[in-house]
């Protein structure tokens, strides 16, 4: 028993979900999201794709790992609540935590991560945080560093991270009971997850640079513009000067 649960943790593979659930089960989901949500570094984790084959591996069949569902429901709310909150005490050190990273990724998620807040406010920002890679594990400490009230973002970061945790669980869930030998597709399944969850990313960088672009090509305009009306002023070109009015004649 020992030995076989010793092979599994030495097998681990953190980017991956089934090693993960395979390795640790429902405490497995407990520690990711904690990370993801709680911690810069857990920002690789694979949140949505391992709630998702969690719910799969708690339908009834041939699975080689098969776990409970109000246990995995449990570990996932718990560890999304308790590292959301944690992220964001740890934000109130201070928001140059998030901005001497190096790492790209998370970088980009910061400058998202204020484009949420900027956009739609504290309440509706924490929640849709939730379902889009990245920005979830850095804005949690950028409301704590921005001084959002404990009391708004505890209560926006609940309901956000129970419709997350528990819905995409339940997906899962769904999805397995419906189709027979649901094994069969988990890889590509997963895929499609990753994919998914990445559009919400992609869509915030095509409007930021959009946004970003706009002003420039509205400044080129005007400054060609103006170039336009400084060429045809008949008094600036080739040094010549307003015509003179002709001179009366004597009688």
């Amino acid at each position: 028993m020992l030995s076989l649960g010793g092979a599994h943790l030495a097998a681990l593979n953190p980017l991956s979900a089934t090693s993960l659930l395979a390795s640790l089960g429902a405490l497995g989901v407990f520690l990711a999201l904690f990370a993801e949500t709680g911690l810069l570094i857990g920002f690789f984790l694979p949140g949505d794709s391992l709630l998702f084959t969690a719910g799969l591996l708690c339908t009834s069949g041939s699975h080689s790992v098969h776990l409970s569902l109000p246990v995995v429901i449990l570990a996932a709310i718990g560890g999304a609540l308790l590292g959301a909150q944690t992220g964001y005490y740890i934000g109130r050190g201070g928001r140059p935590l998030l901005g001497r990273s190096n790492n790209r990724f998370l970088r980009d998620g910061t400058e998202r991560a204020g484009h949420l807040l900027g956009r739609y406010g504290y309440g509706k920002a924490i929640v849709l945080a939730r379902f889009i890679p990245v920005v979830r594990t850095v804005l949690n400490p950028m409301a704590g560093a921005l001084d959002v009230p404990v009391r708004t973002f505890t209560i926006w970061q609940v309901i956000g991270g129970v419709i997350w945790s528990a819905g995409v669980t339940l997906a899962g869930y769904a999805l397995g009971s419906t189709i027979p030998g649901i094994d069969t597709y988990l890889l590509p399944i997963i895929a499609v997850i990753v994919i998914v969850s990445l559009i919400p990313v992609g869509l915030e960088l095509f409007r930021a640079r959009s946004a970003s672009r706009g002003p420039d090509e509205a400044r080129d305009g005007d400054e060609g513009a103006s170039a336009e009306g400084r060429s045809a002023d008949p008094g600036e070109t080739h040094g010549s000067h307003p015509a003179r009015p002709p001179a009366r004649r004597s009688r």
